[in-house]
Formats: structure tokens, sequence, C-alpha cells
């Protein structure tokens, strides 16, 4: 087995605390002014549009504005305008899209219809020049570099930090922005945790649920595709207030969990969750608290607004050390390109 520290994934993961300080250094101004904007103008609502890994962020969008700003956020399907071509009304919304590329044309087609439609436009975006970009009424770059290996990691917190300097600008949250100057710090004592209980319980596993609510939740879908696309381990992502809804029949001794746990309302019903798991026999990892029978997943002390950040870090590296004991390469996935166009 190669070592870890040799792959693009881990190098790329280990950049993310500077990947993050300089774009909250870069995006100051744009930020400033688009937060003014959405206060002088509150959208009605919120669309979102994404696919694959920016579409988990789109789940930490949904959960972070509807808390913070109590607006409206929804995901949009991307085929309703660039297949159907009936893309609903989204007049006096704020329509974001998230691409690591900016060049998919759903992608595309859904910013430009709700564009057409009177929508503010905003782009999240790794490649400044790209199409996506250049539609969009205010371009968020987020800085995050050239990312060669296929599985998205830098990016994903960088789209995840550009998403929490969105809300913090757009309500004046101090609180928030504090937070989020924390990463660069906080993300490389993360990336140190160990997390080797989780190789060693999932080493030759053949499938499991991955666990979060709330802010945790789209960590939790990011998680359950890493798993697939660099471990070839089959993972479902769920809410932990569905889980319960019919999934949990598989839980048992041969069923393992990974549960991404954040210190806010959502925690009471997640533990109570994982003391179910347990005393069914279930392997329960957990990470972002302890629990009896649970196996722990250390991670830097932190607010609960930056905790899915901090887990999804230290969960990168623990994936590549997987992915490399179960005989993959996390860079090069069977069957993946690093852009997918998706028309």
């Amino acid at each position: 087995m190669a070592a870890p520290e040799t792959t693009r994934m881990f190098a790329e993961a280990a950049e993310a605390g500077e990947v993050v300080a300089r774009q909250l250094a870069d995006n100051a101004d744009t930020l400033a002014a688009l937060g003014e904007a959405l206060r002088e103008r509150a959208p009605r609502g919120v669309l979102t549009c994404a696919r694959g890994s920016s579409d988990h962020a789109a789940t930490f969008a949904k959960y972070l504005i509807e808390t913070r700003v109590q607006v409206l956020t929804t995901s949009a399907a991307p085929s309703i305008a660039s297949i159907y071509g009936t893309p609903p009304m989204t007049g006096d919304m704020l329509a974001i899209a998230i691409s690591q590329s900016g060049k998919s044309p759903d992608i595309l087609a859904t910013l430009q219809a709700a564009k057409a439609a009177g929508a503010r436009t905003l782009a999240l975006v790794n490649v400044e020049d790209s199409p996506l970009a250049s539609l969009a009424d205010t371009m968020l770059p987020l800085r995050a570099g050239p990312e060669t290996s296929v599985a998205a990691t830098k990016s994903f917190i960088a789209t995840l930090a550009a998403i929490t300097a969105l809300v913090a600008s757009w309500t004046r949250d101090e609180p928030l922005a504090e937070d989020l100057a924390s990463l660069p710090e906080l993300l490389p004592q993360a990336f140190a945790c160990d997390w080797s209980a989780m190789v060693d319980a999932l080493a030759s596993a053949k499938g499991l649920y991955v666990i979060g609510r709330g802010l945790g939740l789209g960590v939790a879908q990011e998680a359950a595709l890493k798993f697939k696309e660099t471990c070839g381990l089959h993972a479902e992502a769920f809410s932990a207030a569905e889980v319960k809804h019919g999934p949990m029949a598989l839980v048992g001794p041969d069923f393992p969990l990974l549960v991404f746990r954040q210190d806010d309302e959502t925690a009471g019903g997640t533990d109570a969750l994982v003391a179910e798991m347990v005393a069914r026999g279930g392997t329960v990892l957990l990470a972002g608290g302890e629990a009896p029978g649970a196996i722990a997943m250390p991670l830097p002390v932190a607010s609960a607004a930056v905790q899915p950040i901090l887990a999804i870090q230290a969960f990168y590296r623990a994936a590549n050390t997987l992915s490399l004991r179960r005989g993959f390469d996390p860079d090069r996935p069977p069957y993946l390109a690093k852009v997918t166009e998706t028309v």
C-alpha cells in the first residue's frame, strides 16, 4: 500500500486552511457589497443549483440560510431548465449556482433561466474565467486553486466557507464571522485528528449509513459520496430524523454507521439515535461528541456552525487512508472524471 501522504487527495485536502484564509481576504469587499444589497432588497427566497459535492454544499446552505436569515431555500432540479425547458418562476429570488468548473450545461441553463425571470444571480465557482462566472450578476471565487484529484476536498470546504461568509455578511452576524475567521487555524488541527478507528472499522465493510442532521446533513451526504468514489464502499446518507423511517431495519452488528453531530438544537435527537443504534449492536462511529458504546472520532473544539466543516476535513484524511487500505487509488476512482458536464 502506498503511503497515504503521497496522494494528491491528501495534499490538496491539507491545503484547506490556506484556501479559506485566502478566500476570506480576497472576497471581503465583494461580500460586503452583496450583503448590503441583500439587506436593501431582500429576496423572497433562495434557489440553489448544483450537482455532486456542490449540491451537498447546497444542503449546508439551506440549513444555514433558513436558520440564520429565515428565508426559504430550495434546491433546483437542473433538468427542469436544461431538459424540460419549463423553469419555475424565480423573480425576486436569489439564485445561487455552485460549481467547481463552472462549465456544466445544465447548471448554466438553470442560472440563465433564473436570471431571465428576474432573479439576482450568484455563482460560487473555482474557475474564475468560466462561463458560469461570466453569467452571474455576482461571482464569489472559491480561491481553492488547482484541484487535480478527482475527489473534491479543498474546493468543497472552500464552498462551505463561502456560504458561511455570505450569510455572515448578509445578516451582519459578528459571532458567525468570528467562527469563520477561526477556520484557517482550526482546519489543520482537524486534519491532524486521529480517525484511524474509522479506517480499521470499515476496512472490510460492505456498506454503511452516514448520518447527519441540520448543518451536518450536507457533510454526511459528502462523506457518503467519498466512500463510494474513493473506497468502493456503498454508503447512504440520511438525516437522523429520517433513518428511523425504514432504513434502520438494516442496522445491526454487521452494518456500521458514521454519525456527524454538532452542538446545536439537533444534538439531543442525534444522541438518542446513537444510543438506539448502539443498543441494536451496530458499530457507531461518532464525530462531534461522545456516547457510551460509540467510537468517538476526535475534532477540535469549535462552535456548532463550523463543526461540520472541521468534521469533513478530518474525514477526508481518513477516507484517503481507507481508500488505500481497501486497494483503491483515491486520486483516480474508476469510471469517473474530474469535470462532469451534464446536459
